[in-house]
């Protein structure tokens, strides 16, 4: 059973997979679009993915605010699973995913990357970064 998880952002959707027993997430890609409502390129990719990955499951990133408030990119985030769930007919699970850009952010400079370098990797890092918190929220649940 693999896990897709994605970092759906303004213009770019980070993109990690599991490997096959859910152990490990592994950064794929990052999608980009011009602007924020073209949708249909970046579905279409992700239902490639899923196919190539065998997904049966879907984790979204879930921007809530610090004070965990749900705001505009949230709001934006819970349509996107929606048009996921109707165009895969494969279940999303929202993650919180507050800190996880500046995680990837922090792994990133202390990789040695250089600031100008750093949104080439942010954003898939960032996907990494979610579904792996994930993942390990399920292995904590059997170990139970």
């Amino acid at each position: 059973m693999r896990i897709l998880g994605l970092d759906y952002g303004a213009k770019t959707v980070g993109v990690a997979v599991s490997d096959p027993l859910g152990l490990t997430a592994q950064g794929v890609e990052i999608i980009r679009r011009k602007s924020e409502n073209k949708q249909r390129q970046t579905l279409a990719r992700i239902e490639e993915l899923i196919a190539q990955y065998q997904v049966e499951t879907i984790v979204l990133g879930f921007p809530k605010h610090m004070n965990n408030t749900v705001g505009d990119r949230a709001e934006k985030s819970l349509a996107f699973a929606e048009m996921l769930k109707r165009r895969t007919g494969l279940p999303v699970v929202m993650w919180d995913e507050r800190l996880t850009t500046v995680e990837a952010n922090r792994t990133l400079m202390e990789a040695g990357v250089r600031r100008e370098n750093r949104k080439e990797y942010v954003d898939e890092l960032a996907a990494v970064f979610i579904l792996q918190g994930y993942l390990d929220s399920l292995h904590l649940r059997k170990d139970q």
